[in-house]
């Protein structure tokens, strides 16, 4: 194992590798004096309650103060958040993080009018409001999106009623996440010398990539063996997250709780079907991989806690971050000029909170505060390390640019375009490591770098909405959901995503138990369709050039003011098909044939 380095205070850690939280508000105080004022503004948007109707005028008035409210909350919400992420421990930030999102639930509740009274303005009325007030044509598509809702919009007083109980629905993942986060604990591992190793949540993973097998299996049999301890009061959490989100989608007269989540972003329930068929479909080449990984490893068994150990060894090299920011620059060069000023803007003016420190989030994410977007990492030098960097200053270039070209009642995307710029720079750059090296060893290191993400991402994240889908049917059938029923549906679908060429070890049954995602609402799936649209995406760039490039720069640029599927047509994808999904995988194959290719010479790796 590597040598453990110290980790750093907050106060250790150069500011220069912090990001400029200042940028926001100059100090705690300016903040808490916002805070006051804000609290007004939400008591001013009560005031119009009843009133919706009466005017083009009033109308305009209250989005006026919408739109104004948003964009406050947003920065308040970041500047509290951006500063405990940085150390969790630091109650001040605890509180201002309670009390923005303690406010924003009575936020809520006081203005759970708007939807129904804008929905018994009358068309015709509401054609006459844009006449008289031009204003109003800003707000087309943010009124646009609620009337297409109407069928399941409440009475006033059911949507208030609905609105309060958003701490109560929440309560699963609030105890899931308390549970998974901060009580379980887990016996250490074991090596094949007998040296112990601390198991947590964040050494998992590293554990399960050591070339030590008797480190992976005893890290792999003791956090799932933990796990199991829990069966039943993590299966009762569970269904009670299926539960509620199956009545706010009775409540809301839909058909089915998938229906209700996907109808908030305006994405078709279909979308999320061919997706899982697709891949059903190109279930050949995942079982090829798992071939390949099993000859490459030269066991006998291939075991769960063997897949992601790395098929080529010797290759890992420490990577600076200031390499890793100019190989990046350089690997998006196609993206053009314009894309690349931006990137080198936030490298240069601190949009990056680059390394883990005692108290810190773990993770990596971006955060799209208008002032500048927000990126937390906790590089740590690997290859790994470098793709994040490049995966999240996507997101943060597509928060820049659509901050900068749309208003703020239509700047923030939906999560189902979110992981296409995050993962279309991933793909740019892994193409641009593979044009650099013509070493076998090397190519074939990147290319399992490569296959991973495929394996990660677009096979795992699918057969976690494959299961995510199944545990609605049954709770919509009737079913109980036990521990018991929750291990079986599982385990068939990890035999039937990973095929036969596998050991099935009993462990892999409460992997759910794990997997925080479950508690997130149908989100998974569009990690696996944001992957295919950036596939399809960064290989048209590759192909034509400044074309497509200014098609996927004003897909950048149009935050939300389409609906996903129209924004991802502007940028030459169309995921109403299962096109992009096919021709994703098709290019998996295309990296299995060059990788078995490639390692018939590489003997064992």
């Amino acid at each position: 194992m590597a040598d453990v380095k110290k980790i750093p205070t907050r106060s250790e850690v150069a500011e220069e590798d912090t990001w400029a939280i200042h940028d926001l508000y100059a100090t705690d105080e300016d903040w808490e004096r916002e805070f006051v004022s804000f609290k007004e503004l939400g008591k001013k948007a009560a005031t119009y309650a009843g009133r919706l109707g009466e005017s083009a005028a009033t109308l305009l008035e209250y989005l006026n103060l919408v739109e104004e409210t948003s964009g406050i909350l947003s920065e308040m919400f970041n500047y509290a958040e951006r500063s405990s992420d940085v150390d969790t421990r630091v109650a001040k930030y605890q509180d201002m993080c309670g009390r923005m999102m303690a406010f924003f639930v009575e936020l809520r509740a006081a203005t759970a009018f708007e939807t129904p009274e804008l929905l018994s303005i009358d068309e015709k009325k509401l054609e006459g409001f844009y006449r008289e007030e031009p204003g109003l044509e800003k707000y087309r598509r943010y009124l646009n999106d609620t009337l297409r809702k109407k069928a399941h919009v409440l009475s006033p007083a059911e949507e208030k009623l609905l609105a309060a109980a958003g701490d109560m629905t929440q309560a699963p993942e609030t105890i899931y996440s308390m549970f998974n986060n901060a009580d379980i604990t887990f016996p250490d591992a074991v090596d094949s010398e007998g040296e112990k190793h601390p198991l947590s949540q964040g050494t998992y993973i590293s554990y399960l990539e050591s070339s030590d097998r008797v480190l992976r299996k005893s890290a792999f049999e003791n956090l799932y063996h933990t796990y199991a301890s829990y069966r039943n009061t993590v299966a009762a959490v569970q269904a009670a997250e299926v539960k509620q989100r199956q009545f706010v989608a009775q409540a809301r007269k839909y058909s089915s709780s998938l229906e209700c989540a996907l109808d908030a972003t305006n994405v078709p329930v279909n979308v999320y079907t061919n997706l899982i068929e697709a891949v059903h479909q190109n279930m050949d080449k995942m079982y090829r991989y798992v071939a390949l990984r099993k000859k490459l490893l030269g066991v006998d068994e291939l075991h769960m806690y063997d897949l992601y150990t790395p098929l080529v060894s010797g290759v890992d090299k420490k990577i600076p971050f200031a390499q890793a920011k100019e190989t990046v620059y350089d690997a998006l060069a196609p993206m053009g000029d314009y894309y690349r000023s931006i990137l080198r803007e936030g490298f240069d003016n601190r949009w990056i909170d680059v390394y883990e420190n005692e108290g810190k989030r773990t993770g990596a994410y971006s955060a799209g505060a208008r002032k500048h977007p927000y990126v937390l990492l906790n590089y740590s030098g690997t290859l790994d390390s470098q793709f994040t960097l490049a995966h999240e200053m996507g997101h943060a270039i597509h928060s820049y640019l659509s901050n900068k070209n749309q208003p703020i009642i239509d700047a923030d995307y939906v999560i189902f375009v979110a992981e296409v710029a995050s993962t279309c720079n991933e793909a740019l750059l892994m193409e641009y490591l593979l044009g650099k090296t013509s070493d076998k060893k090397e190519r074939a290191y990147l290319i399992n770098h490569f296959l991973e993400q495929f394996r990660g991402t677009l096979y795992r994240q699918t057969m976690f909405a494959e299961f995510e889908m199944i545990l609605g049917k049954l709770a919509q059938e009737g079913q109980t959901l036990t521990a018991d029923l929750l291990n079986e549906e599982y385990r068939k679908l990890n035999r039937l995503y990973f095929g036969e060429d596998i050991v099935l070890d009993p462990e892999i049954d409460s992997e759910w138990m794990r997997i925080p995602h479950f508690y997130y609402n149908y989100y998974v799936f569009q990690y696996a369709t944001g992957y295919s649209a950036a596939i399809a995406l960064s290989r048209r760039i590759l192909k034509e050039g400044k074309p497509a490039v200014d098609d996927y720069l004003k897909f950048l640029s149009g935050g939300c003011s389409k609906s996903p599927i129209d924004l991802l047509k502007i940028a030459g994808v169309d995921m109403s098909t299962p096109d992009p999904v096919n021709d994703a995988l098709q290019l998996f194959g295309e990296l299995l044939d060059e990788m078995e290719e490639l390692t018939k010479d590489l003997g064992n790796a």
